[in-house]
């Protein structure tokens, strides 16, 4: 685990756009067991192209203190381990967008509390060497938003048949609900939870916009 303090070449990511990420090739090895003919839906687009509605309706549902901490939601985490003890199982998460990066980017989606020191390793290091908004961008363009279905363009031309630049708040906000499991909700075809998350977040969306 003590390579992690050292690789990957984080600094590289402030130019450079990654690669096919850890969690893309984790569900194409998904593919390939099941004997699935698919392929990954994947276009990068700059954080300038994506609408402030959507950074807006993400931050939001996924981590609303993202601007204002050091890469570690500790209250959050707090709140997601009693949770998890109450529930019995792993019910919450409490990552931060970065820490979520962190996986998207290197890692496997595993649980297990050695993935989860990875993790937090690979986060640390990504708030010290990249700005704010880098790392937002990045995050946007990985997120998977359905099966073999990463970053929010390819997620706005999947889901609602138009580029990230076209999205509309009502859609950036079910796009933002479906994020904790994008393989079971959809933001088309909302479930009650999905559509109530979704005006949640779209009323405080309009307060801020």
């Amino acid at each position: 685990m003590g390579r992690y303090v050292v690789w990957p070449d984080v600094a590289a990511l402030s130019e450079e756009k990654p690669d096919k990420t850890a969690f893309m090739r984790w569900r194409e090895a998904q593919w390939e067991e099941a004997s699935r003919d698919k392929t990954i839906q994947w276009t990068w687009t700059p954080l300038a192209r994506i609408p402030t509605h959507v950074v807006l309706a993400v931050t939001i549902a996924e981590d609303d203190k993202f601007w204002h901490h050091d890469g570690f939601d500790f209250p959050a985490m707090e709140q997601a381990l009693r949770r998890n003890i109450e529930a019995g199982r792993v019910a919450a998460g409490g990552s931060t967008i970065t820490q979520q990066l962190a996986k998207n980017l290197y890692l496997s989606p595993s649980k297990s509390p050695l993935r989860k020191a990875k993790e937090a390793i690979l986060a640390y290091r990504l708030e010290r060497t990249l700005h704010k908004q880098r790392i937002l961008e990045l995050y946007l363009n990985v997120a998977e938003w359905g099966d073999g279905v990463f970053g929010i363009e390819a997620a706005a031309r999947h889901h609602y048949k138009v580029s990230a630049s076209a999205l509309t708040p009502n859609q950036a906000a079910h796009l933002a609900a479906v994020l904790p499991n994008p393989l079971k909700w959809s933001p088309t075809k909302p479930s009650p939870g999905v559509a109530a998350r979704a005006r949640l977040y779209l009323s405080r969306m309009q307060r801020r916009l």
